[in-house]
């Protein structure tokens, strides 16, 4: 049966279905990690949802920031975004080339903006291929939009919100990292940031969010994941990974599972692990070793 929540996901079927509606707007927002050798933008070119517009998420981002993709300010994102035609009347989907990765990172952008009307496309362009919808390799041309942006404080921290959260515990932190990286064992993508986790926090690689086709898991199923790693889905959440993209997807499947006190920390481990004045934990979840190199 296809689904819609215009909030968190829609169906490859739904999208199909509604794809010609003059409000519906969509949105590659693929990006990849430099180790995939993959170029998201000439993909997009290659081939492409028809209509779909490229989101660049490293474009779309603070220029004032050393840090990678860090969220723009408002006004910098409501003009980027008006420039590809998404406005406020619009109902955005965004869907990437890996089924569900970066797309989670350009819909937390537009709701933490106040966009609420935007959705994830469940399985993104390999689901939607696979099925023989169409594609193109057509950039559509597209008026400027009016987009309003207001950032919702909410549904982001930054660095010292993760300090003071180490004495006050009010919120969990929740690492999507895979578990090697998360415990120390594998070294980081980048150079000058140490291998470890922020203490305290919980790991919940992203990848066991969804399933082999990149839909989300549901219900019970996807529940479960978070109470295994150790988390109360009911309490407050802050997520966070290398660099603040696959932190997108445990907000994202949160989300879905009703729970509405979630934020990002977008420096993620890239900023805490390259301050080394900042405490690092190595090992497992709870195994309490610091490591201050």
């Amino acid at each position: 049966m296809p689904y819609s929540d215009a909030k968190t996901l829609v169906s490859t079927q739904w999208l199909d279905d509604h794809l010609s509606q003059p409000d519906i707007r969509v949105v590659d927002g693929s990006w990849y990690l430099p180790s995939e050798n993959r170029a998201a933008y000439v993909e997009y070119q290659i081939a492409h949802i028809p209509g779909a517009v490229f989101f660049d998420i490293d474009d779309m981002s603070d220029r004032d920031s050393d840090l990678p993709h860090m969220l723009p300010p408002p006004e910098t994102f409501a003009d980027q975004v008006g420039r590809l035609g998404l406005g406020d009347d619009n109902r955005i989907v965004v869907y990437d080339g890996a089924g569900l990765f970066s797309a989670a990172r350009v819909w937390w952008m537009f709701q933490v903006m106040g966009h609420e009307n935007v959705a994830v496309l469940d399985g993104g362009l390999p689901k939607w291929v696979a099925e023989g919808r169409p594609t193109n390799d057509i950039e559509p041309q597209v008026s400027p939009a009016r987009c309003t942006a207001r950032l919702n404080h909410s549904r982001i921290r930054d660095v010292n919100d993760i300090i003071e959260n180490l004495t006050s515990g009010n919120e969990q932190l929740v690492d999507a990292r895979s578990p090697g990286r998360f415990a120390g064992e594998e070294p980081e993508p980048r150079k000058g940031v140490r291998p470890g986790h922020v203490p305290a926090s919980h790991n919940l690689h992203y990848a066991l969010l969804h399933k082999p086709d990149g839909t989300l898991y549901r219900g019970d199923a996807l529940r479960t994941k978070f109470i295994d790693a150790g988390i109360d889905i009911d309490r407050p959440i802050i997520t966070s990974c290398g660099s603040g993209i696959t932190a997108a997807i445990l907000f994202l499947a949160l989300t879905v599972l009703g729970n509405r006190k979630i934020s990002i920390y977008d420096g993620s481990w890239t900023e805490w692990g390259g301050r080394h004045d900042l405490p690092c934990e190595v090992g497992p979840p709870g195994s309490g070793s610091i490591n201050d190199s």
